[in-house]
């Protein structure tokens, strides 16, 4: 293949590079769907559909089933396929789970430009939450990854939201601005932005250099998880807007949090090997939050419901068991 804009020797050592790491690279139009039944369990179907929250029109993955129902928020680039394997795990226990795109991510609504970013997640978080509690599920669990995880913790803070708990994943907010800085100044990501590249390659690219970057162990990944991530770029100009929103994050991330709000019971999981957020920063949470258990999982990076799902779900189901026996 040969990508508009590169000479031939650029474009082979990049087909080269892409083919030696085992870089599988899908192509597919993001389009919006109506609700469609997906499998993840023969006796409690997945369910992608629409929604509206706070304004904002979303992408969301759910399951029906009981509660306490859990709302699961990805990370930054990321999109709610990015809990399609935790899902699977609490439709095998009968989990209601909801799984949202963030704003400005996967195929929601664009964030409002020249507004702050953090608010508008902590909106849709928030009617995420109002909506799964006044569906009849009781107080909400909120799962969330990296910027997610943020997300979760800051919606912790608030009082008049339901909430049993929340299980902040490597959270973002605590180890400013590493995480950042590891995108921006990774070598495939800078060739990505240097020359006009084709859609194959912008995909091969991100993909690359998401497998370095979020896991501890980037040839165990498997192909499937590198599509969903890249699904929803197809431009470099999806990429520029991802790494402006970084840009406007990181003053917003400096400070987010009022953690001696947060009286809901945490359940912080972290990588030992975390390349973007580093667990060191567990320790402002643990010292601030007394209600609050920490798992560190060894040999795991930034995203432990992909790199280690079994696990991850064990925890998972762990918590919610807790919050069962604490609400009687």
């Amino acid at each position: 293949m040969r990508a508009h804009g590169l000479t031939p020797a650029l474009t082979a050592v990049c087909v080269a590079t892409f083919r030696a790491v085992g870089v599988d690279v899908w192509t597919r139009p993001c389009h919006r769907m109506p609700a469609r039944r997906l499998s993840a369990d023969v006796h409690q179907p997945l369910f992608e559909h629409r929604l509206r929250l706070a304004g904002v029109e979303t992408r969301a993955l759910e399951l029906l089933g009981d509660g306490p129902p859990v709302l699961l928020v990805h990370g930054f680039m990321d999109s709610a396929d990015t809990w399609r394997k935790t899902l699977a795990s609490l439709a095998a226990s009968g989990r209601a789970a909801l799984a949202i795109d963030l704003p400005g991510f996967g195929a929601a609504d664009r964030l409002v430009r020249g507004e702050p970013v953090l608010p508008q997640h902590d909106a849709v978080v928030a009617a995420a939450v109002e909506q799964l509690a006044e569906q009849g599920g009781g107080a909400v669990v909120v799962v969330g990854n990296s910027l997610g995880g943020c997300a979760a913790i800051r919606a912790a803070q608030r009082t008049d939201l339901p909430l049993a708990g929340v299980m902040p994943v490597a959270p973002a907010g605590f180890d400013h601005p590493v995480w950042f800085r590891a995108i921006e100044g990774d070598a495939l990501v800078r060739t990505l932005l240097a020359a006009p590249l084709t859609e194959r390659l912008v995909r091969a690219i991100v993909g690359q250099a998401y497998r370095q970057l979020a896991f501890a162990r980037p040839r165990a990944i498997e192909p499937t998880v590198v599509r969903a991530f890249v699904s929803h770029l197809h431009t470099q100009r999806d990429v520029r807007r991802a790494l402006a929103t970084g840009r406007t994050l990181m003053p917003e991330l400096a400070d987010p949090f009022d953690l001696s709000a947060v009286t809901v019971p945490v359940r912080l999981v972290w990588g030992e090997k975390d390349r973007m957020v580093s667990h060191r920063g567990s320790r402002h949470l643990v010292a601030a939050v007394p209600h609050l258990s920490y798992d560190l999982l060894p040999g795991c990076g930034h995203c432990p419901q992909l790199e280690e799902p079994a696990r991850f779900a064990e925890l998972l189901e762990a918590f919610l068991a807790e919050l069962a026996v604490r609400a009687g």
